[in-house]
């Protein structure tokens, strides 16, 4: 049987071993800590849409490609595992003054002439769509099948799902010295350590998990997005509380939680949500996305024997069904034109092996 080793057991790693193992591969998975790292602190939107801006059209386009691919593969993961991971069917992105307004109606626009559907609410619409937003917040965004997903169900469904993968829980120091017949790089914000020069580099983003306590405002039923002093912010809605989200710092691989950080994101989350101050405070941590220059993966081939399925960024959730599709056809030579394809940085091979 053919012998496949996956770097990374991350969620994107889990779900590649997986769709590999399906395909007939004899699959092990490498990482001291699997399930870890940016997978554990994601906060699970699958939001191409209302993330996009026009000029942005490349990355949309594949965003748009690695939201259609979610149903089946989530079908597919609970009709194995039992498991259900959406906890959100649309976006709503509020607006809480005039120049944000006129960015909705640009984005909009935008999204329109691409044949997205959206629907532009105005301060009453966004009152009666979720009741419990500031009364501050003047319009609102509404992008249809932009759902989210619990990323901790996610990982733990991965983690039956993968009965048949061997887990490792060691660290690899040089993709050469692995004996399998081909090479999935998944290794995140990592992986430039194993493949110098590729063009990945760690984001780091912290995240507040609040808990509902009796007596407070119920969360928002939608994942909310909004700008709050320039600053982004999220609440993804999960079955105890919300995930209010995410600061963005280039720091290197320090995934310390800061003081700064937690204020803002409570000062922010109370502009649009008065409510969340009732909410325990269950978890702050701090993940790194394995960022990329042009704000798409990488996934393809870096050489004969090594494919790279990392450089996710921000939407390592929303790209994990497409990128757990895409490797398997990879690795039995599939030709399709990729946006993806690593090799549009560099010459035939980006870097080399360690």
């Amino acid at each position: 049987m053919r012998t496949l080793a996956v770097v990374g057991g991350g969620a994107v790693g889990l779900a590649v071993a997986w769709q590999a193992a399906n395909a007939g591969w004899s699959v092990t998975v490498f990482d001291p800590t699997p399930g870890s790292g940016a997978s554990w602190v994601a906060g699970g939107m699958l939001a191409p849409l209302s993330e996009g801006w026009p000029g942005e059209e490349r990355v949309l386009t594949f965003g748009a490609a690695a939201l259609a691919a979610w149903p089946a593969f989530a079908e597919q993961l609970r009709a194995t595992t039992g498991e259900s991971v959406f906890v959100a069917e649309q976006t709503m992105t509020v607006a809480l003054d005039s120049a944000d307004v006129a960015d909705l109606r640009t984005v909009a626009d935008w999204l329109g002439s691409l044949g997205h559907q959206t629907e532009l609410l105005d301060r009453a619409g966004v009152r009666a769509a979720e009741p419990a937003l500031a009364r501050s917040v003047r319009a609102g965004l509404v992008t249809t099948g932009e759902s989210a997903i619990d990323n901790r169900v996610l990982l733990r469904a991965l983690n039956k799902a993968c009965a048949q993968v061997e887990m490792r829980a060691e660290t690899v120091a040089s993709l050469d010295n692995l004996p399998h017949d081909r090479v999935v790089l998944a290794a995140g914000a990592q992986s430039a350590q194993l493949w110098p020069d590729l063009p990945v580099r760690p984001v780091k983003g912290e995240i507040l998990r609040l808990r509902h306590r009796i007596g407070a405002q119920p969360a928002p039923k939608r994942v909310i997005r909004a700008r709050v002093h320039g600053r982004p912010l999220y609440f993804v809605p999960r079955d105890d509380g919300i995930v209010v989200g995410a600061t963005q710092y280039e720091a290197g691989f320090d995934t310390t939680v800061t003081v700064g950080g937690v204020r803002d994101l409570i000062a922010d989350a109370e502009t649009i949500f008065g409510g969340v101050a009732e909410y325990e405070l269950a978890e702050a941590a701090a993940g790194l996305r394995p960022s990329t220059p042009d704000n798409l993966p990488l996934l393809g081939p870096l050489d004969d024997r090594v494919i790279a399925a990392t450089g996710h960024g921000r939407n390592g959730m929303l790209s994990l069904a497409l990128t757990a599709e895409l490797i398997p056809r990879l690795l039995e030579g599939d030709e399709t034109p990729n946006l993806a394809d690593p090799q549009r940085f560099s010459s035939p091979t980006v870097g080399g092996r360690q």
